[in-house]
């Protein structure tokens, strides 16, 4: 009869059987391919020490095609729980050195686990992605795992806050987990994502492509906006998943954590009051404008390579966390067009469903025109952007920098889309059109009926003149209300820090409904 010692030992032997994961070759490899194991990026990942793992001893029970010669404890995903700055988060990480991180029926039964349990507790979810997707022996039983890993990231959603870093392959069915997460971060060189391989396009669609060209990090950052967050190794991207999750509250029900703040917060900003260009139509940088009001100068920008004539990230206002958008004159005059809707729409909604205040920057000359835009549905998809801003009830605060003309005039969390406080800086141009269009309109017969050229282009300008002193300033929406006051611009960080403060206690709740058919 073995005594209580031999029964540790054994236990001590089982631990560290699945601390080996796949065992030492496979480690080793891994390693050569400049990945971490599912292990390290835990303990890198969370507060040292505070790791608390489940399901340890899980092995796999299918019987197909032999498989059941081959098994390791914890079947290819390390899962548990522990903090990171000391609040509590779940994780799971796949083990690419088991079955190439295969996910199988108790595999996904762990990821589900750590999944209710994170819900029932109210805490952030981090999944860390690396594996070859559906285990194929598994048949079925893998396709119904990945399902109900599915449900709870829908039930989960608005809930808690929930992080996918992409740190190896993730292809097929798995692409739809971290696509029903809030954030999505990949990393540069080992990490791609699609729902089908480079093989399977070739024999369906003739075309030749590799996966880097398909759905690696570059691809999914800047053309598909399906990466928030693209790193060059796995080192900065946990660093980056640390600093994410501190602007974040733990769940829907809790305040993001408040910092300290040693910026002042009636900071004057000199600069602002020059940085708006005398010629209308001349680009400035509006990361410069965050970047000058916000808590020492700290900016933490989201989808920095998509859609860039929008600009979407977290940042702290006198030590409160707030999501800020703001349109980019630098790319594209800072027109909206689709894909800049669609980004800032799933920013606004997620500061929204997890009690984020929001702070709009706006200069836009409106929504781009052409057929491109026009067949690709601009029309709904500038609704969605709408559609986010009137839904959410979390504080507002909207600074119209220069250019407000039209739709996105509307768009841009006006007055008019419940915007609790907004201003304008003087160089503020509210209209429904910029002066050289409003100008053809208005002015077509007059303009028409001149035969002489030169007598045609000052009749023009002088019209143009005309329109531009009437609403290239601030104070026509001003007379109405529309715009709360207007500011000078080396006072904004002041201004937006009070703003906030009044509306601290704020509280509107939308009608009692199911749930809402935003255009999709």
């Amino acid at each position: 009869m073995s005594s209580n010692q031999d029964k540790i030992n054994e236990l001590i032997s089982f631990r560290e059987q699945a601390k080996m994961g796949g065992g030492q070759k496979r480690i080793d490899s891994q390693h050569k391919k400049g990945k971490l194991t599912a292990r390290e990026r835990i303990e890198m990942l969370l507060d040292e020490g505070s790791f608390e793992e489940f399901d340890m001893f899980v092995k796999h029970r299918c019987t197909n095609f032999g498989i059941d010669k081959e098994s390791y404890f914890g079947d290819g995903v390390v899962t548990g729980y522990g903090t990171i700055d000391g609040r509590l988060v779940y994780v799971f990480s796949q083990d690419f050195t088991v079955f190439g991180g295969s996910l199988s029926e108790t595999f996904a039964a762990k990821i589900c686990k750590v999944m209710d349990m994170a819900m029932k507790n109210g805490a952030p979810l981090i999944g860390i992605n690396d594996s070859g997707g559906a285990r194929i022996q598994e048949g079925v039983n893998s396709l119904s795992g990945y399902t109900e890993i599915f449900q709870r990231n829908i039930l989960a959603s608005g809930v808690i806050p929930q992080i996918s870093a992409i740190f190896g392959p993730c292809a097929g069915g798995a692409v739809y987990s971290p696509a029903l997460t809030d954030f999505i971060m990949m990393n540069q060189g080992t990490s791609y994502m699609f729902v089908t391989g480079p093989k399977v396009v070739k024999t369906v669609t003739g075309e030749e492509v590799n996966q880097e060209q398909l759905g690696g990090a570059s691809v999914h950052a800047a053309k598909s906006g399906v990466a928030h967050f693209v790193v060059d190794n796995e080192e900065d991207g946990i660093k980056t998943l640390r600093k994410l999750l501190s602007y974040l509250p733990s769940n829907n029900l809790e305040e993001a954590p408040m910092m300290a703040c040693n910026d002042a917060i009636d900071r004057l900003e000199d600069t602002l009051n020059e940085i708006i260009p005398d010629n209308p139509n001349k680009p400035y940088d509006v990361l410069e404008v965050i970047r000058a009001i916000v808590d020492n100068r700290d900016f933490f920008e989201c989808q920095k390579l998509f859609a860039q004539n929008i600009v979407t990230g977290f940042a702290r206002f006198n030590g409160q966390s707030v999501g800020i958008i703001a349109n980019q004159p630098k790319y594209m005059a800072g027109v909206l067009d689709i894909n800049a809707s669609r980004k800032a729409a799933r920013f606004v909604r997620f500061c929204d469903a997890f009690n984020i205040p929001i702070v709009t920057l706006v200069d836009v000359p409106g929504f781009l025109p052409g057929t491109g835009q026009e067949y690709g549905g601009i029309i709904i998809h500038g609704a969605k952007l709408l559609f986010a801003y009137g839904e959410a009830t979390v504080p507002k605060v909207t600074v119209i920098l220069r250019k407000a003309y039209g739709g996105a005039y509307c768009v841009m969390s006006s007055k008019h889309l419940r915007g609790d406080i907004n201003y304008a800086w003087p160089t503020g141009e509210i209209a429904v059109m910029g002066p050289k269009g409003a100008i053809e309109v208005l002015s077509s017969k007059e303009i028409a009926a001149i035969e002489d050229d030169s007598k045609k282009a000052e009749f023009i300008a002088e019209k143009e003149a005309d329109y531009r002193d009437k609403f290239a300033n601030p104070y026509v929406a001003a007379q109405y209300g529309y715009i709360d006051d207007v500011i000078e611009p080396r006072n904004t960080r002041f201004r937006v820090i009070r703003a906030l403060q009044s509306l601290s206690t704020k509280k509107l709740s939308n009608p009692a409904k199911k749930h809402s058919n935003i255009p999709l």
